[in-house]
């Protein structure tokens, strides 16, 4: 189903080609700084925090935001754009402001790389180290999702088979990210920031010719595709028929989606106290505005009622490159393009440098650090070394992983995604909210909490359990996520308290 003009694949892997000698100028530049794990992990240069604070909104608000949730709306309408595009994000960002203080506060005095070593280190557990480094595997789901949704629009634009694609985004990225690591992040995660802001105001303002009536006039030409498409809740869907779904759930995990290593370790890379309010107001304007972006699937609707093109039917993880290759001129549809692009490399480069951290320094460092060198020189060369072959690793499994999604998604690689990550930062708010906030918690409280979240997330989730008081079921990723946290706060508060009396005792 080739779509694109013979001017747009040519002048597309022009931009291809040169978007990546950029990127590799920047890795070169990052890499020559990268003495150590350490440097890989947190960097070792001096970034400003609005430089930082864009890098965080850009590894954020990913391909799912630019991508693949825009998909869900053009699908399901105005109850999708309420739960994706107003309230995940409000309570995201303002629980990011929250937390990135109190994280960084212990962050920086235990010097912790990872999300499992500050786990570690705050409650004083190997074990609960190496359990978290262990379920961080569960975040190859994302990649994968990034790596879907990158191979979906540059196999729309250049013409080329999806598995191709595919091929080639993984072998490019995963190999020049063996190199850089954070000193290079920051640099291309900025340049890629200030490209999704221009095409995000690109994607927003494509409709405006639908607007030139009024409101009204644009809700009506929804209504007339499909009057569910402007209801505030969608039966049509499993994932926003009612307010359960649409509300209380996507406030639930927004509260704690924050609590994800590629995420709130960010703050880290700030070297100074003073720099954390300009980072969280830069990243916090720009998140809203990329979380906004979803809302260009309302108009891919409009541009695509009967969800057809070329007599073909649009997979939902294929809705907005279409709409881009479709609507834009060749100049503006590559700029588009890039920001596409940029939207999930900036992430994808976070979660390959953050999984990657963590599989060397606390999984196979701890259960194998006894046959590296006992020189500190060759110890360091030799975990750097690790880190490279876990990266090739991860890279293979998601080939292998991704290409399943593209031929047999459930509905969209995003319900795929969204059950490992949230499965992820369910286990991970407690013991995050209880060791900033609380003092003198007990071990036996997080880990209870922990493992409660687990159980409850997949058990909702391929039970399909349904909610109390709800038509909400399981299936719903974000449903049981939201179940998964709030049973494990509930277990987690009860167990600190019955600790805290029988130590008053």
């Amino acid at each position: 189903m080739d779509i694109a003009s013979k001017e747009l694949v040519t002048a597309g892997w022009i931009l291809v080609l040169a978007y990546s000698a950029v990127i590799l100028f920047f890795v070169f530049r990052g890499a020559r700084k990268t003495k150590d794990i350490n440097d890989y992990a947190l960097g070792s240069l001096l970034f400003s925090p609005v430089a930082v604070g864009l890098s965080l909104a850009a590894s954020m608000t990913s391909a799912a935001t630019f991508i693949i949730n825009p998909g869900f709306i053009a699908y399901y309408g105005l109850s999708a754009f309420l739960s994706y595009g107003i309230f995940l994000p409000v309570t995201a960002i303002t629980s990011l402001i929250i937390l990135t203080k109190r994280f960084r506060k212990h962050g920086t005095s235990v010097k912790a790389l990872t999300m499992a070593q500050w786990m570690g280190t705050r409650y004083q557990s190997k074990g609960y180290s190496l359990f978290f480094a262990f379920l961080s595997l569960l975040l190859i789901t994302f990649i994968v999702l990034i790596c879907v949704g990158l191979t979906k629009v540059l196999s729309k634009t250049l013409n080329v088979d999806e598995f191709t694609i595919l091929i080639g985004i993984v072998v490019f990225i995963f190999g020049y990210m063996m190199f850089g690591g954070a000193n290079s992040m920051v640099y291309t995660n900025t340049v890629q920031a200030i490209i999704m802001l221009v095409v995000a105001f690109i994607l927003l303002g494509s409709g405006y010719e639908h607007f030139s009536n009024g409101i009204d006039n644009f809700l009506n030409k929804l209504a007339s595709i499909d009057p569910k498409l402007v209801q505030t809740t969608n039966d049509s869907s499993f994932l926003f028929r009612d307010y359960f779904e649409i509300i209380i759930a996507q406030m639930v995990v927004g509260v704690a989606i924050v609590c994800q290593p590629h995420i709130i370790t960010k703050s880290l890379l700030l070297k100074s106290d003073s720099d954390v309010n300009k980072y969280l107001i830069t990243a916090s304007i720009v998140q809203m505005i990329f979380f906004l972006v979803v809302f260009t699937g309302l108009y891919a609707r409009i541009e695509f009622p009967d969800l057809m093109v070329n007599g073909s039917a649009l997979k939902l993880d294929g809705v907005i490159p279409a709409y881009v290759v479709r609507k834009f001129p060749v100049f503006v549809g590559l700029i588009v393009v890039m920001g596409l692009i940029s939207a999930g490399i900036s992430t994808l480069e976070g979660l390959i440098q953050s999984i990657s951290t963590t599989i060397t320094t606390d999984i196979i460092k701890p259960l194998f650090g006894k046959y590296l060198s006992t020189d500190e020189n060759k110890s360091k060369s030799s975990l750097i070394l690790i880190n490279k072959i876990v990266i090739a690793v991860i890279g293979l499994i998601s080939i292998y992983l991704s290409y399943d999604q593209l031929v047999n998604p459930k509905l969209s690689v995003g319900i795929f995604a969204q059950n490992g990550v949230y499965a992820y930062f369910s286990a991970a708010f407690v013991p995050i909210l209880f060791g900033m906030f609380f003092k003198n918690v007990s071990r036996l409280s997080v880990v209870s909490a922990s493992i409660v979240a687990i159980v409850v997330h997949f058990s909702f989730f391929y039970g399909h359990i349904k909610v109390p008081f709800s038509i909400a079921t399981g299936e719903n990723p974000g449903v049981a996520a939201a179940m998964a946290i709030l049973s494990s706060v509930f277990v987690g508060v009860v167990i600190h308290l019955i600790q805290r009396r029988k130590s008053n005792v």
